[in-house]
């Protein structure tokens, strides 16, 4: 088999003296779709930020493109191409919508048929109605999209959402498992961490949880939803 596009191994972090992470391992290939699951405070987020180099690990391996990429500063690893949509959405809210998305428009990887700005317009029509909107004016869904249409625009081999939808009403919620459905059909590997368990077994290929800082299940979307026990017993469902 060939190596992943993204291969985590053994992982360990810590917050000074405080270890969140104890031997996190988890593998994706190009071109899919998977999730990270968990209850708040088990590691979903510290295990982001230790692949993408914002708190680096103190054990394991990262491997990405078969290149190790643990310890390496996170605007190394963004160069690399992954392409991260952080909880919170963190958009500049005194930048227009335009110059939120031309920010960091970057093609490092030399994609053939790289994101553009209308192509993100296309992905997501209602930001071109707000383009010349200061950030800070946008709804909780529009900057969600903007924060997706952001970390696009870089040209992510990897495209990672912490919280995808997060705090969204029911109908953006939908708008962005379609955007993440035609993403993946297009060939872009994602890794989400969402608590919308449904939609997420729906549209995604495999699935790790985790409970305080390890492992405790994976699989695919068949397998989650064949064992309601696991659900409720590490999700809460």
């Amino acid at each position: 088999m060939s190596e992943p596009l993204l291969a985590v191994d053994k992982i360990e972090t810590r917050y000074g003296l405080s270890q969140v992470l104890f031997g996190i391992s988890l593998a994706i290939s190009a071109g899919e779709m998977v999730t990270l699951m968990g209850r708040n405070g088990m590691g979903k987020t510290t295990t982001v930020r230790s692949i993408m180099g914002l708190t680096p690990a103190t054990a394991g391996s990262i491997r990405f493109g078969g290149a190790e990429i643990a310890g390496l500063p996170s605007f190394r690893v963004a160069k690399l191409g992954l392409g991260l949509v952080p909880e919170g959405r963190q958009i500049f809210p005194n930048l227009t919508t335009r110059e939120n998305l031309v920010a960091t428009a970057a093609n490092f990887g030399k994609a053939s048929d790289p994101w553009t700005l209308d192509k993100v317009l296309a992905l997501f029509p209602r930001l071109g109605e707000r383009l010349s909107s200061m950030g800070n004016l946008l709804s909780g869904g529009e900057q969600q999209m903007l924060a997706i249409g952001r970390a696009l625009m870089t040209n992510p081999r990897l495209l990672i959402l912490d919280e995808a939808t997060e705090g969204l009403a029911p109908l953006i919620r939908a708008e962005i498992w379609a955007c993440l459905t035609r993403l993946k059909a297009s060939g872009q590997s994602i890794l989400v961490i969402d608590k919308n368990v449904e939609a997420l077994t729906r549209i995604a290929d495999r699935h790790y949880i985790i409970e305080r800082g390890k492992v405790v299940w994976q699989g695919t979307s068949a397998q989650l939803a064949a064992v309601p026990d696991v659900q409720h017993q590490y999700l809460g469902i």
